[in-house]
């Protein structure tokens, strides 16, 4: 069940009418859906903006994840989302998407706000074997916000057999010594 909290386009209110009540100050966006403009910005509520994006199938991941955990501000432009069920599933990926096909292991997704989401320790590793400046400085944020989840990242990464595995642990390091600055 949605939050009541939640505003979706043409649920209860057009675009017309959603946006109009944004230029009022009742609402703000939040994701894909709108919140009242004096709800607190919470977890749940990040995630369930995304309800409609991932149903019971997806997970939301990377830097979806990052931002539902509280890392990042804004949600990013595309939405990375990944199979969060076993069988495979048609999904037409539209345009705010990045659709990985493989499967998250369910020991690695949480229930947040009604919709699956990849956990802090998950998130940090998916996030590190990406490379490039935006995931780093996401798994940054996100290990200022979960601590506790670095060194759990480290063990499951020095266990496991991935791609981007060496860069990934030397990231992952740096930041534990306190080496890269984690807020």
């Amino acid at each position: 069940m949605a939050s009541p909290f939640l505003y979706f386009t043409d649920d209860r209110l057009s675009r017309a009418e959603l946006s109009a009540a944004c230029l009022d100050g009742d609402l703000v966006e939040l994701g894909e859906a709108y919140i009242p403009a004096d709800a607190v910005e919470t977890a749940a509520l990040r995630a369930g903006s995304l309800t409609r994006i991932l149903g019971v199938t997806l997970a939301a991941t990377h830097l979806s994840a990052a931002w539902i955990h509280g890392a990042l501000l804004l949600p990013p432009a595309r939405h990375t989302v990944q199979r969060a069920v076993s069988r495979r599933i048609n999904v037409v990926p539209g345009r705010q998407l990045v659709y990985r096909d493989l499967a998250v292991d369910p020991s690695d997704l949480q229930l947040v706000g009604g919709v699956r989401v990849t956990a802090p320790v998950r998130t940090l590793i998916d996030l590190a074997r990406i490379g490039d400046d935006e995931h780093a400085r996401a798994m940054q944020l996100l290990a200022g916000t979960h601590p506790a989840s670095v060194p759990d990242a480290i063990t499951r990464l020095e266990a496991g057999v991935l791609p981007h595995k060496r860069v990934a642990l030397a990231l992952l390091r740096r930041v534990a010594v306190g080496e890269i600055r984690k807020t």
